[in-house]
């Protein structure tokens, strides 16, 4: 055998290479074919489009929630049948559902992997994320379910810019998926033909891996037609002032000249107290003129729409201090003060001191002691009606 000849190995491991990098293009050729089949270049380019703006907010709001560097690259889009979802997640997967209840209607499904979920997980729950526990229970899959809900919380406002109107979701359903036990397709979406969108999801030196997101391809379908063609605002029909103006003349006109023919009828009629808006007015005598009514508030009955609306308000902090009493000094005697000096202020000892919330006076109440610290005992609070005189 020559120098200028291959050995046996040599064409083996050239052959064996050919095939795997033309089973390769095969496969991406024939997976960008299946893509063209439900959705076109456009239509993937904007959904592309949709899914970068919406998890680029995600990004944010989750990096304030596990007070990490969050990153979400841009999509990329394929599909893929519900009967194969077993091959795409051979291993157990934690699955989030999100419906959309207003603006749009349709559902899309998250999914994390195991160990990604455990390190939100043990983020959410206070610890460093370097040591998460593998086997998540109830308390670490509500962790990351409301980890998601801030992310698509945050998705769906985004949407609401980008398509001019109100997009809402229904609270996120969590579920570990493994379909090699037949556990949580319940979750996937019925349709057999699905659009996958995958993210690259990476959480400070924690994660760098991938999160997809399932939708049913009539849903993508209606994202994208929205986005490419969206609704025209219907245009209020405009007046016409022109006959308005005509009519008015026209009325002038005749008035000028019934004043020509008679104008001391017309002067003692528009005199007249009892008459109102000239000749043709109606008597004072026959009109019935009502008292305004105010709304009540010192009984103010909220309905459940209301009650719901005021409990999303109920963690807010607010700033509560007791202010013993106030006086003024020249900035002289400020400067005059040293340790031991006794600034007298304008209440007398024992009177109510005044107790404030966001700097707004709310409640009357008298100083106590319990075990070494001081305290307020609350002895009067304002009435609705006073609060509302010192909020303006």
């Amino acid at each position: 055998m020559s120098d200028d000849m291959l050995s046996q190995d040599e064409i083996d491991a050239l052959l064996n290479g050919s095939g795997s990098d033309s089973k390769e293009g095969e496969a991406a050729s024939r997976e960008e074919t299946e893509v063209k089949e439900y959705i076109s270049s456009l239509e993937e380019d904007a959904l592309g489009e949709i899914g970068n703006i919406s998890f680029g907010s995600s990004a944010t709001a989750l990096s304030s929630l596990l007070n990490q560097k969050v990153e979400i690259t841009t999509p990329s889009i394929s599909t893929i049948k519900r009967s194969e979802l077993g091959m795409e997640f051979p291993k157990p997967h934690v699955a989030i559902n999100v419906n959309y209840t207003d603006g749009f209607s349709g559902e899309n499904m998250l999914v994390i992997k195991n160990p990604d979920a455990a390190i939100i997980a043990d983020l959410m729950l206070g610890g460093d994320g370097t040591t998460p526990d593998d086997d998540l229970n109830e308390i670490h899959l509500s962790a990351v379910q409301e980890a998601m809900n801030q992310m698509m919380g945050s998705a769906a406002t985004s949407m609401s810019t980008v398509f001019n109107k109100k997009v809402d979701i229904s609270p996120p359903a969590i579920n570990v998926l493994n379909l090699e036990e037949n556990k949580g397709t319940e979750q996937i979406p019925d349709d057999e033909q699905l659009i996958k969108v995958s993210f690259n999801l990476k959480v400070g030196t924690l994660i760098d891996s991938s999160i997809m997101q399932l939708l049913p391809v009539n849903f993508a379908k209606e994202l994208v037609d929205e986005l490419l063609n969206p609704p025209e605002e219907e245009s209020l029909p405009q007046e016409e002032p022109v006959t308005e103006v005509k009519s008015q003349e026209a009325e002038e006109k005749q008035t000028t000249k019934n004043m020509k023919r008679n104008p001391t009828t017309q002067v003692e009629e528009s005199r007249d107290p009892r008459l109102l808006g000239g000749a043709g007015g109606q008597h004072l005598n026959n009109s019935s003129v009502q008292t305004a009514q105010f709304s009540d508030f010192e009984n103010i009955q909220l309905n459940n729409t209301e009650q719901r609306n005021l409990d999303m308000l109920m963690d807010i902090p607010l700033k509560v201090t007791v202010e013993l009493g106030r006086t003024k000094r020249t900035i002289k005697e400020i400067l005059e003060l040293s340790s031991g000096s006794v600034v007298e202020l304008d209440k007398l000892a024992g009177e109510p001191v005044d107790i404030h919330v966001n700097e707004k006076l709310m409640a009357k109440g008298e100083v106590v002691v319990i075990d070494e610290n001081f305290g307020v005992r609350v002895t009067d609070i304002l009435s609705p009606r006073d609060r509302l005189k010192k909020l303006k």
